[in-house]
């Protein structure tokens, strides 16, 4: 059973005006995530990503659809259960919300002292949680005294606190800068590893999604176009979409003036070649027109690591005739694909 199934789930919101058409921002989508995911969900502003996520923990109605937490259809729960369902699913936000009157300690204590808790029990469970994300020391201080990434572990562990299963986290990292966004994503990857909470991201920046991921839908438009293992859309992403995408974070194809430069610097056909980690290198793929006595270079394009797994795609120009390099090309042998640069 997954831990989190959308079956055919719509949500529309009245039209912009008297006599236009619904607003549709989720579009018969079907997602199952597994229990211990990290599950990204990513697409451009606008493409129903965050509609999703408040339908995940019941903050919206769907219009139509089934969303199953563990087998039961929250859509089917009263609000009062839908009330105690939501304490089991912890949320971090892009702007933190953290409360500026409160202590760092007293904002991670907040859904705690909602939840009924005595003061003892949940200053207990707000220390061990400061401890977990590295800001004991900060326990004292106020949100404005700390920075972006301090505020956002703060986040992390106010989400943590009443020990959910599912981390629902919407564009966590996206007001924050690469270094500090790079400490986040290993506190979240830590706190799925360790903690065995369920994650979904959602977000814009297919890095974080390379980062964390182990599985991504892309959306557009409000549809899922494309879903599957993260390391298999990245490197053989069915859609445009979720091309460009992958484009943003590898190194793909060169195009355009780019493409008209090279040709210009460099003599010979054309070919990109592809590999994963499947069975080929970057060190087989040279071999082979080494030995083949094939003169080459390497124009473009190089071996990248997505989750410690490798793919390399690599634009070289080939020299000699025509027989000798189609015979150089065929010899690297399986798990490679080779194209021709169209001229």
């Amino acid at each position: 059973m997954p831990h989190i199934a959308l079956r055919d789930v719509t949500k529309q919101y009245p039209p912009a005006q008297r006599g236009g058409d619904p607003v549709v921002a989720v579009d018969r989508v079907s997602l199952e995530i597994e229990r211990g995911d990290v599950f990204g969900i990513i697409g451009y502003s606008g493409a129903g990503k965050s509609t999703l996520v408040r339908l995940v923990n019941a903050l919206e109605p769907a219009t139509s659809g089934t969303i199953e937490i563990d087998g039961t259809d929250i859509t089917r729960l009263s609000a009062a259960k839908q009330r105690e369902m939501r304490t089991g699913i912890g949320m971090i936000f892009q702007r933190f919300n953290l409360l500026n009157s409160r202590s760092v300690r007293r904002n991670v204590e907040y859904p705690l002292e909602v939840a009924g808790w005595d003061k003892a029990r949940r200053k207990a469970r707000a220390l061990e949680l400061l401890d977990f994300v590295g800001l004991t020391d900060k326990a004292e201080n106020y949100p404005e005294q700390l920075s972006g990434g301090q505020q956002q572990r703060v986040g992390i562990a106010r989400a943590l606190a009443a020990d959910p299963e599912i981390l629902l986290a919407d564009e966590a990292t996206s007001a924050l800068d690469p270094e500090t966004t790079d400490e986040v994503l290993d506190l979240l990857a830590r706190v799925n590893r360790e903690l065995g909470v369920t994650i979904v991201v959602i977000t814009h920046e297919m890095e974080v999604i390379a980062r964390i991921a182990t599985k991504v839908a892309v959306m557009e438009r409000g549809r899922v176009v494309e879903s599957g293992a993260t390391y298999d859309v990245f490197t053989t992403p069915q859609t445009s979409t979720a091309r460009r995408f992958v484009r943003t974070v590898v190194r793909n194809l060169p195009s355009g003036d780019e493409l008209t430069e090279l040709r210009a610097q460099h003599e010979g056909r054309f070919f990109t070649i592809s590999f994963t980690d499947a069975g080929a290198s970057e060190a087989r793929v040279f071999g082979a027109l080494a030995r083949a006595g094939v003169d080459f270079n390497l124009v473009y394009g190089g071996v990248d690591s997505i989750q410690g797994r490798v793919y390399g795609l690599l634009t070289i120009a080939v020299r000699g005739e025509d027989a000798a390099v189609q015979a150089a090309l065929a010899s690297i042998g399986e798990g490679v694909t080779v194209q021709e640069v169209a001229a």
